[in-house]
């Protein structure tokens, strides 16, 4: 079987293959380029292996004109620059140590003992220049089932990378057939290894959630996360109930990880996953409007067109609601609008404190009125 892409034929990807096998070496596709053209799905990032050493990478690449930047070559990892475009070179490695974080690895010859070291079988996939698949240890199988498979035993995986546990629930919600649901051993494997979640660092924890909460339909994989245990340990006081009515409601909108993140909830989210501020600082705002009982044109008005729709479909899917036809219409009226009354309009009448709280008042009863009073029947209204 081969695979036939654009990104495979690429004039320059095709230079740094033919400068790494200038000595013999073997040259590899490998991970989610391959499985993703197999899958139909877009590639954006290449991985390729080769038995060649990385100082050889580095000579082969000179050889041919090519720059190489030894991005990662403690790991066996060199980038070599064609035309712009970036293509990771790792050589074939296999695990000699680990800790639950990281591997200490050493060199090999065999493709079949880095395919070892992967974490998932339709990950260990590998192709050629020519788009001949070769595939040692049967991840053909699992990738056409879309059965989410660790390489040999789960826990010897898992105990490797804590991360994978996550990584599991990622690639089910991404890559897998919800129809088959989740694999009794894995799922056992990770409720056993629960407290190595927390060796991991925050922002590994945090990358790896909301690239899972981008998923079409995370739902199912974030129910499993909960009856495994990992829900609870890495987002205490979070609730997935709410999850799978807001990804309904969802439909013909665009996705959002955050507003999915609002979803679920948690203690201490920001620390939890290491958000940037601007993203807690979302969380909070659309999770207390979606708490509060203000319509959509006043919270388009009062928090913006993007925080309102996220507050009030979260609102709306925990409530299980139908969502109005006229959401986000009503959204984006508020959104647009300018209190007519302005401090100068009150003076010198009113000043300091009782200028606010009678502009305050007058915007009240305007947001109240559907934004259809004028600048002089407010006005009035003090008078």
């Amino acid at each position: 079987m081969r695979i036939d892409q654009p990104w495979l034929k690429d004039p320059a990807t095709q230079a740094v293959c033919k400068a790494v096998m200038g000595d013999g070496a073997q040259v590899l596709f490998v991970g989610g380029c391959v499985r993703n053209a197999l899958l139909g799905e877009a590639v954006s990032d290449m991985d390729i292996a080769t038995d060649a050493l990385p100082g050889q990478v580095v000579a082969l690449a000179g050889r041919a004109g090519i720059k190489a930047v030894p991005t990662g070559i403690d790991h066996g990892t060199v980038t070599l620059i064609k035309n712009g475009i970036p293509h990771e070179i790792t050589t074939f490695r296999k695990d000699v140590a680990t800790d639950g974080r990281r591997a200490v690895v050493a060199y090999s010859t065999e493709i079949t003992e880095d395919a070892r070291r992967r974490d998932f079988t339709m990950n260990a996939i590998y192709a050629r220049p020519d788009g001949e698949i070769v595939d040692p240890l049967g991840g053909m199988a699992d990738l056409q089932k879309r059965r989410i498979r660790f390489i040999g035993t789960a826990e010897n995986r898992i105990r490797e990378d804590y991360l994978r546990s996550l990584r599991y629930f990622r690639f089910h919600a991404w890559y897998g057939d919800h129809t088959l649901g989740f694999d009794p051993n894995a799922l056992a494997a990770i409720a056993a290894n629960l407290e190595g979640l927390a060796t991991l660092s925050k922002e590994r924890v945090g990358a790896e959630i909301m690239k899972l909460l981008a998923a079409p339909d995370p739902a199912p994989a974030v129910a499993a996360m909960r009856q495994a245990g990992v829900l609870a340990q890495i987002l205490p006081g979070s609730d997935d109930r709410a999850l799978a009515p807001l990804i309904h409601l969802e439909a013909n909108r665009p996705a959002s990880a955050l507003r999915r993140l609002g979803a679920l909830g948690g203690h201490g989210l920001k620390d939890a996953l290491r958000l940037s501020k601007a993203q807690a600082s979302h969380l909070e705002t659309v999770r207390e409007a979606a708490a509060g009982a203000a319509g959509a044109g006043e919270l388009g008005y009062r928090i913006g067109a993007e925080q309102a729709l996220d507050a009030m479909l979260l609102r709306t899917a925990m409530l299980e609601q139908p969502v109005s036809p006229t959401l986000e219409t009503d959204i984006a009226l508020g959104a647009g609008m300018v209190f007519p009354v302005k401090a100068r309009d009150l003076l010198p009448d009113l000043k300091g404190p009782a200028l606010g709280s009678a502009l305050k008042k007058m915007e009240t009863e305007w947001v109240a009125s559907g934004f259809s009073l004028s600048r002089e029947q407010l006005l009035d209204s003090l008078r």
